[in-house]
C-alpha cells in the first residue's frame, strides 16, 4: 500500500502561477484524510501559500501535508502553523555570480523579451530563478514563448559552461532554475524519505513533465511510482482514484 502521494504544483495541481480551484482544494483535503501527501515545486513558500495553502481548510489534516519549495532545498510541515524544518540557502556571493551569469547568457542567446511582466530574476534564497517574461506574465504568453524548450536549452547550454559549479534546470513554461549541484525533484523525493521515514517505493509521484527533459523527469530515476498527467483536471481524477482505493484514516 502506498504511504505518500507527491505532487508537482504548476501544471499539475494548478495552472502556472494560478490558484487551485474549489474542486481541487476539496479533493486534496479529502486525500489528506486518507494518506500523507507532499507538494514539490521550484517555487518558493509564498507561492505555495498563494496557490494552495490559502485555499485549504485549516484543520489537523494539514499534519499529513509536507511542502518542499525549491525542489526540496526547503521543507515545511504543519504543527498548528507552518514551520520550516530547514533551508539550504545559497551564499550572497553565489547569488551574485548566478544573477550575473543569467544576465550574460540571456543577452548572448538573444532571447530578451520585448515585453515583460514583473521581476525577471528572483532570489528564492536556496535557488535563483530566471523567468523570461517576468514572474507575473500571463499564462497564454508564457505557453507560446518557448513551447519546444529550444530557447531555454540554448540559454542553459551557456549557463552550464559559466556555472559549472551549480545545477541549471529548466523550470516551468518560461523559467530556468539555478541551485547548488544535485538539486532536482529526485533530490526532493529523497528528502521526503529521510524526513518522513517513508521508503521511496511507497511513494507515488504525480507530475505534468515526467517526459525526457521535463522538470519532473528526474523522479523516474528513483523507485517512486510515477503518474504523468496532462493538466490539473487529470490530477483530480488521480486523486479521486487514490481516495477510492485507500481506507479513510480520519
Amino acid at each position: 500500500m502506498k504511504k505518500l502521494i507527491v505532487f508537482d504544483l504548476d501544471g499539475t495541481l494548478a495552472e502556472s502561477k494560478a490558484v487551485i480551484d474549489a474542486e481541487a482544494a476539496t479533493l486534496l483535503s479529502d486525500l489528506l484524510g486518507v494518506v500523507k501527501a507532499a507538494i514539490i515545486s521550484g517555487g518558493d513558500f509564498p507561492q505555495f501559500e498563494k496557490q494552495v495553502l490559502a485555499h485549504l481548510a485549516h484543520n489537523d489534516r494539514l499534519d499529513n501535508l509536507s511542502i518542499l519549495p525549491t525542489c526540496g532545498t526547503k521543507f515545511y510541515q504543519y504543527k498548528t502553523g507552518w514551520r520550516k524544518l530547514y533551508a539550504e540557502n545559497l551564499t550572497q556571493a553565489q547569488k551574485q555570480k548566478i544573477a550575473a551569469a543569467l544576465t550574460t547568457a540571456v543577452a548572448s542567446a538573444g532571447f530578451q523579451a520585448a515585453k515583460t511582466w514583473g521581476e525577471l530574476i528572483e532570489d528564492r534564497e536556496s535557488q535563483i530563478t530566471y523567468s523570461a517574461l517576468g514572474q507575473q506574465a500571463p499564462l497564454d504568453e508564457k505557453k507560446s514563448w518557448d513551447p519546444d524548450f529550444a530557447k531555454r536549452k540554448k540559454i542553459k547550454a551557456l549557463l552550464d559552461a559559466s556555472l559549472a559549479d551549480f545545477s541549471v534546470r529548466l523550470g516551468g513554461t518560461t523559467s530556468i532554475d539555478v541551485t547548488l549541484p544535485g538539486i532536482d525533484k529526485a533530490y526532493g523525493i529523497r528528502k521526503l524519505r529521510d524526513v518522513l521515514g517513508i521508503a521511496i517505493q511507497d511513494m507515488i509521484y504525480v507530475g505534468d513533465a515526467l517526459f525526457p527533459g521535463g522538470n519532473d523527469s528526474p523522479v523516474r530515476d528513483t523507485e517512486a511510482t510515477c503518474i504523468q498527467v496532462a493538466n490539473p483536471n487529470e490530477t483530480k481524477r488521480v486523486i479521486e482514484t487514490v481516495i477510492a482505493c485507500l481506507p479513510r484514516t480520519s
